[in-house]
């Protein structure tokens, strides 16, 4: 997972920033987070997580993001939770005119557009390279909202 994250987590004091970015961008509402968990008999633990991004500038697109645990890998977690956000961001920020949402990921990512794909996120093109963000050639996949067609 370290390979695909932004700021990956491998410390206590880069825990401790995760949260505390989580934390600001509930906060600000321009990023809001949800931890994925898995229940087995009497049994939860951590399988993951899904983000909204919602950029303060109105040109921005509205964006998704997600991580699974290598445990939760392979068994549909990922495109259950991102359906189950989408369905979720697309519900409560109708008012406020979200009618597409994005999901981006590197192009030698393939069980990224394999999740993107079963979560209902269309291909829709080819991103340039921009690193350190993006350091390869990307894909972008669009799910717009089930009225938005």
């Amino acid at each position: 997972m370290r390979r695909w994250a932004s700021a990956p987590v491998h410390d206590e004091p880069s825990a401790a920033r995760w949260v505390a970015e989580q934390r600001r961008g509930w906060e600000t509402g321009e990023r809001l987070a949800f931890a994925v968990e898995e229940t087995r008999a009497s049994d939860t633990r951590p399988a993951g997580g899904v983000v909204l991004k919602r950029p303060a500038a109105a040109s921005a697109p509205a964006a998704v993001g997600y991580w699974t645990a290598a445990h939760a890998r392979g068994r549909g977690v990922a495109p259950r939770a991102l359906t189950a956000l989408a369905d979720w961001a697309f519900a409560t920020f109708a008012h406020e005119g979200l009618t597409r949402l994005e999901l981006l990921h590197q192009v030698d990512n393939t069980a990224s557009c394999r999740v993107a794909e079963k979560s209902g996120f269309a291909p829709a093109g080819l991103l340039p390279a921009a690193p350190p963000a993006f350091p390869l050639d990307g894909h972008r996949h669009i799910r717009q909202a089930p009225s938005a067609g």
